[in-house]
């Protein structure tokens, strides 16, 4: 056991000092198991070791007892120790369990620096796991198990103990005299984990006495098998991603389960639920709008939209800009911070340079004629009722139609920096101008938006 653990943390580079693990200790014998050998390489290594401990709250004395058994067990070897008790109107079922559980680790990780998360894991569990998610339905990635790292919210959590059996566990601490916590509620048949421990698992066995073992050769080649394909799908990204974006010329190119899977990829990178009807809706949606010029977006949360288009496909969040509902007033000549952005804007008197030459509206500086209007402006983003007179007309236009004239997409809008009186736009920084502020002799000021 000591050793199985020693290489896990060689494997992955934890024997720092600097590190801090936090060790998800329910006093069951998997975990009590973890925490015992891992303090014995704290003392050796000189990593800090926390065991955290949630009281769900469940079985009433049975789990307060469990807690303080705990909560010994630390003081007797000088661990630190965090504990919690879940509030009463917590749902009494495994998912909400869990959830409860990690939101508890994560709250605790961030407070260190280099920390991770352990949990005791063992191949029994990565065994059960697999059952349940082929009941389930599940795909590749589903069949590679409980994997031995991964981040949640950017923390990394480890499982030194998938390769040990459950029987390998209790024998240790029965050889180190160590007293597990005995949970009733692991013998409960309603929960579908211990249905397939105490039901199901047996009949595996009654076919194929190391069924746990095959079982577990199972994930390891799923995982193996999905290095493969990951392998083929990065070279495939380097090839049609460009500056975070997606080609989509390139992308139409691809068949539909390569598409699927970039999809499926991204949602696990995001951390998002996923099935397999999400996939095919998101594949949908990116197909109608692989021919639009002005594209499309897809809702994935509050603040996150996936925009595509005949150009590019790609992610997108609610911007500081979008959420800022202020302005800036502009009543001088000088420079403004734009709340809510990175960018500063200036206004100057033209200094009367002879050999001036124009930019492209496009540009984010602009000569203008402020004569008839004078300096007295507000820099905002966009609001129903705004509208402009474009430059080269003598009308105006809303300006909802003259940023569709400008193929300016419909997420990239909310960003937009307008320098306004009231609902009239006199300059959209980078996309156009107003009429009235033409030039016909000279300039009178230059207009200018850069980054702070």
């Amino acid at each position: 056991m000591i050793e199985t653990i020693d290489k896990f943390l060689d494997e992955y580079n934890l024997k720092s000092a600097d590190n801090t693990f936090l060790v998800g200790f329910s006093g069951g014998a998997d975990s009590l198991c973890l925490l015992d050998v891992l303090h014995i390489f704290s003392q050796k290594y000189g990593f800090k070791l926390i065991a955290l401990h949630l009281n769900h709250n469940w079985r009433g004395y049975e789990s307060l007892e469990d807690e303080l058994n705990c909560k010994s067990f630390c003081e007797k070897n000088e661990i630190e120790f965090i504990s919690e008790t879940l509030r009463e109107d917590v749902p009494k079922s495994e998912s909400a369990a869990r959830e409860a559980r990690y939101d508890f680790f994560l709250k605790h990780a961030k407070n260190y620096s280099n920390s991770a998360i352990f949990t005791a894991h063992t191949r029994t569990d990565n065994a059960e796991t697999l059952i349940y998610r082929l009941i389930k339905g599940t795909g590749v990635q589903g069949l590679q198990g409980i994997l031995p790292k991964r981040f949640v919210c950017g923390v990394p959590l480890y499982r030194p103990l998938l390769s040990v059996s459950r029987k390998e566990i209790e024998d240790y601490c029965n050889s180190k005299g160590l007293l597990a916590n005995n949970d009733s509620s692991n013998f409960d048949i309603n929960y579908k984990r211990n249905f397939i421990r105490h039901k199901i698992m047996p009949l595996f066995d009654e076919i194929n006495f190391h069924s746990e073992k095959a079982i577990n050769s199972l994930a390891e080649l799923a995982i193996s098998q999905t290095k493969i394909v990951d392998e083929y799908i990065n070279s495939i990204m380097k090839d049609i991603y460009v500056d975070k974006k997606i080609v989509s010329e390139k992308f139409k190119m691809l068949s539909d389960d390569v598409m699927q899977k970039i999809i499926y990829d991204a949602l696990l990178k995001l951390d998002l639920d996923y099935d397999r009807k999400k996939i095919t809706d998101i594949l949908e949606f990116i197909k109608n709008n692989l021919e639009s010029k002005s594209g499309s977006r897809y809702s994935l949360t509050k603040d996150l939209w996936l925009f595509a288009s005949s150009k590019y496909i790609y992610l997108i969040t609610r911007t500081k800009a979008q959420e800022n509902k202020n302005e800036t007033t502009v009543s001088n000549e000088g420079e403004y911070e734009v709340l809510g952005t990175n960018f500063v804007f200036s206004i100057q008197k033209y200094s009367g340079k002879s050999d001036i030459k124009f930019p492209d509206e496009k540009e984010k500086i602009a000569y203008v004629n402020l004569e008839n209007i004078g300096v007295d402006f507000t820099l905002r983003t966009r609001r129903d009722g705004d509208f402009i007179t474009p430059f080269g007309m003598k009308g105006s236009m809303k300006l909802k139609k003259y940023l569709n004239s400008k193929r300016i997409s419909l997420h990239e809008r909310d960003g937009l920096i307008l320098l306004a009186k009231g609902s009239e736009i006199f300059w959209v920084a980078g996309v156009g101008l107003s009429d009235k502020l033409k030039v016909v002799n000279e300039p009178t000021h230059v207009i200018e938006l850069r980054n702070s």
